[in-house]
């Protein structure tokens, strides 16, 4: 049965066939071999929402599938201990997702008694989770008539609708959201809600790309305004621009004759927060006067080549140094440890760290 045409998007001189054309394309030409795509299970496809946020579809798959086989309930992950739940996480970066993922977990226990809350309001109670992910979950899991709002979402409805409101503003967020509530049917099945949702989800990672996208083959090619006004990549309007900052860390690993490297827990806040690192200097200067203060010596230092680490918002240049030591010293670091290559594996550390340590 072919889905209805909302009412009010016909009111508000919206396409009115917009939604029944992109649940049409979802099931004929939209991505059905996800594994989160064959669930209705919220844990599952929560976990699948938090970890495509900021990263890839390839790069999620793995990390997917070793998640749930350590942890394959809501109460699992609640139970996990948090420097396993980050290890499982590292590499994926952003790592304040794990962070909110395990406190969420912990959360759906105790407030709710293992069970998702049901609705997207009562979703955005816990941590880490926003209005788009949990707009996701009652789609996908209770068939709640709720749009998303993730970025291709955004990129998708302010073409096809032509809104050229500046979203850098949180007025024109709103405005958006509400022309995209407006398109979705009030008698919407679930079924139809699921199509809907992936299908914004699909069309936003193919055909409306951010840059060249394939107008001719879209779904929605005959009512968008942006395509008709020839101008598809003049949208979205955004002029708060990222700011990237340069910045060079210094690394020094401190090893024992037994492999093991001296790591110490990062702050709770900040970059690659709480996580375990080997010590981290501002400049030079600092890790020498370290090592000084140790009793090192610095002439023993191997400097390594420098490293590149782009993260959202800065740009790294990291410049590790290797100090074979020749006893187990203590550093006074309390939230430190000694650490050999197999125990590596427990732990979350930042992937460009781990990749050095690997590599000797």
């Amino acid at each position: 049965m072919r889905p209805h045409v909302p009412a009010s998007a016909t009111a508000q001189g919206l396409p009115p066939a917009l939604f029944a054309r992109l649940v049409a394309w979802q099931r004929t030409h939209g991505r059905s071999h996800l594994p989160w795509q064959h669930t209705r299970d919220p844990y599952r496809v929560w976990l699948s929402e938090i970890m495509l946020q900021q990263t890839q579809v390839v790069t999620v798959l793995g990390y997917y599938e070793r998640f749930l086989a350590r942890c394959p309930t809501v109460s699992d992950l609640a139970a996990a201990p948090a420097d396993e739940v980050m290890a499982l996480w590292s590499g994926l970066g952003y790592y304040s997702r794990a962070r909110n993922l395990h406190a969420c977990a912990q959360q759906v226990v105790a407030r709710f008694g293992g069970v998702f809350p049901r609705t997207s309001a009562e979703l955005q109670t816990l941590p880490g989770i926003g209005p788009s992910t949990a707009a996701a979950i009652a789609a996908f899991c209770f068939g709640e008539r709720i749009s998303i709002m993730d970025g291709n979402v955004k990129r998708v409805l302010s073409r096809a609708l032509g809104f050229d409101g500046d979203l850098a503003q949180a007025a024109n967020e709103r405005a958006l959201s509400a022309l995209a509530q407006a398109l979705v049917p009030a008698d919407a099945s679930h079924d139809d809600m699921i199509a809907y949702t992936q299908g914004l989800m699909d069309l936003g990672a193919s055909l409306c790309a951010r840059s060249q996208p394939q107008c001719l083959l879209c779904p929605l090619s005959a009512d968008c305004r942006a395509l008709a006004g020839g101008t598809p990549d003049a949208y979205p309007v955004k002029t708060r621009k990222l700011v990237r900052r340069h910045e060079s860390w210094w690394l020094l690993a401190l090893r024992r004759s037994d492999g093991a490297v001296w790591l110490e827990r990062r702050p709770p806040r900040g970059i690659w927060a709480g996580l375990y690192c080997t010590p981290v200097f501002g400049d030079e200067a600092g890790l020498l006067a370290a090592l000084s203060g140790w009793g090192l010596d610095a002439a023993a230092v191997h400097w390594q080549a420098a490293r590149k680490h782009s993260l959202t918002h800065r740009e790294l240049r990291l410049l590790p140094a290797m100090l074979d030591v020749m006893s187990p010293l203590d550093w006074g670091v309390a939230e430190g440890r000694w650490a050999t290559a197999a125990e590596w594996a427990d732990l979350g550390i930042p992937a460009p760290v781990r990749t050095w340590l690997t590599e000797g």
